[in-house]
Parts: structure tokens; sequence; C-alpha cells
């Protein structure tokens, strides 16, 4: 059973245990509101899974954590804590808490071992949902703990792909990227203006590979121990914009607003313990940039992107 199973992780990791032949359901916010303990309880019981991957979250890029703090914190804990009830009243076997990068201190070392949790400050644009993601794990581990349970926790790079979050008020950088550089080309602008210096480095993992990655700690891991999944690579916001103007055969001039905040200034993965399991990522950046803009391309004519 896949939480959160229209979003980008969720989509993405029901069709890879689909496409293995696995009988697989997803629920999404407008089949179950997550934050109703009495109605998570109750579709729990009803279908009874063996394995709950809980991609449900309430996220966003850097804007909209700032702006929101109490949403993020509250409503991320509300729905993780109403989930392992429902799964510890039911005994599922194997639950995956999905996190995220951001748990991990803003001046942290590089590349990030999983070890470095809590080890340091959080970046403070986003430190309410980090604090959220940190209370996830502990849950999961307390769990494991104090009834037995084989629950996991994941914490993925930023993620995209098919089915990501287009708004620029509330995406992340990458969807936010394609579509300035998209929609720029097609009105003939001479320039486009980014947020920051440019400076900061970040990794990315298309959506596909980590669908793989989690299936493949679903089936493999078991430990308290949190596993990072992303590719281990990172690049400069400055030299992802060229790649994704290029891939959007844009022609214009690139700008930037240094007013604008950069968050933490570098931040790649340690992924040697997923790559141990066997898993390693196998679609390029470019490869995935030019995809996402098919298909950015395709579903926006259609009416059919989140925006």
């Amino acid at each position: 059973m896949v939480l959160g199973s229209t979003g980008l992780a969720g989509s993405a990791i029901l069709a890879e245990f689909k496409s293995l032949g696995y009988e697989t359901i997803g629920l999404n916010r407008k089949t179950i509101d997550f934050s109703d303990e009495i109605a998570t309880t109750e579709i729990f019981r009803g279908i009874s899974p063996q394995v709950v991957i809980n991609a449900a979250a309430k996220v966003g890029g850097i804007v909209a954590n700032d702006s929101a703090p109490v949403e993020f914190l509250s409503e991320n804990l509300i729905m993780q804590l109403n989930v392992c009830k429902a799964a510890h009243k039911v005994n599922v076997q194997k639950l995956v808490f999905l996190g995220s990068s951001c748990i991990y201190p803003s001046d942290s070392m590089q590349p990030i071992k999983e070890e470095y949790l809590m080890t340091g400050r959080l970046e403070k644009t986003n430190s309410a949902y980090s604090i959220a993601k940190i209370a996830g794990i502990e849950l999961v581990n307390s769990y494991r703990k104090e009834f037995g349970h084989r629950w996991i926790s994941l914490m993925p790079t930023n993620l995209y792909g098919p089915r990501d979050n287009f708004n620029l008020h509330t995406s992340h950088v990458l969807p936010a990227l394609i579509r300035k550089f998209v929609e720029a080309t097609t009105s003939s602008a001479e320039s486009v203006t980014l947020w920051g210096s440019g400076i900061p480095r970040r990794e990315f993992l298309h959506v596909k590979d980590f669908a793989s990655a989690v299936v493949t700690a679903t089936l493999n891991y078991d430990s308290d121990l949190h596993m990072n999944i992303g590719t281990g690579e990172d690049i400069s916001i400055s030299e992802l914009a060229l790649k994704v103007a290029e891939i959007s055969n844009f022609k214009g001039r690139i700008e930037w607003d240094a007013t604008k905040p950069d968050g933490t200034l570098r931040k790649v993965l340690d992924v040697s313990k997923v790559k141990a399991l066997g898993w390693n990522p196998l679609i390029t950046l470019d490869e995935g940039i030019a995809s996402t803009i098919a298909w950015y391309k395709d579903a926006n004519s259609r009416g059919e992107v989140r925006k």
C-alpha cells in the first residue's frame, strides 16, 4: 500500500511495485485524510496491508517552507503519527517512512553520512519540516524498539520527474527551472530571473530511480539507521540552470536575484549503504531533465500539470 500515491514519489513507487507483479493499492488525500486518526485506522483495517510505503507528506520549496512553518511541522507530525498507529494496530510487516535530506545540519561535512544526523544546526528556512521528518525517523525506531517491527526510514535527495509540482511558489528548484525556461522559450523572452546566487550545490535523483531504490530497500534493508538514497553527485544551481536552458532551447540571458535566499550551500549524500545492496541509479541528469521537460510540455497542453 502506497500512501501519497498521486504525488511525485508515490506515483513512481506504486508503478514500480506494480511492474514487478506485486498486488498494490494507492491511497492519497482524495481517498483518505491521514490527519484523521479514526479514518486512517479504519482504512488500514479494511485493507490489512503487509507492506506500507509512506510517501504522504506536506512538501514544498524554500518559499513555502519559510512562510508556513506551523503547517509544515504540525501537518506532517500528525500524519506520521496516525499512519504509524494504524500500521501497528494491523501489524504491518514492513513500513517504509520517506524523509528528506534536509534532516541534516546546514554545515554538515560532505558527502553526508547517515551518522551526521543531529550533529549541528538545521537550515533555518526549512527547519520546521526537517524537525517533522526527524521525528518520523524517531517514531519508526521507537516502534522497532518497543514492538519489534521491521520498519525502516529512507532519506532521498532532491527528486524530480513526471508529476512533480511546477507551482513557482511551492515547488523545488528543478521543476521551477523547467517551467521558467519552457515558458520563456515559448514566449521568446529575452531573459529569465532566478532566485539566489546560483552558487549552492545540490544533488538530483530521477523519481523512477528512487522508486527502484525503495523496492530494493523494502526487500533487503532492516535497520534502525535511516538510509540515504541519491546519486552521490552534485551540481551547482547555476550549472543546473544552464543545462535546463540548453535542453529547453532557451537563447536569452540568465539573471540572478541575490536578494533571495540560497539555503544550504552544499548538500550531497553518501549513498554507499544503498549501493551496497546492489542498487545504482540508471538515469543521467541530462536524460532525466529532457524526459521531464517532454512530460511537462505534454501534460501542460492537457491541463494536467500541478502549477
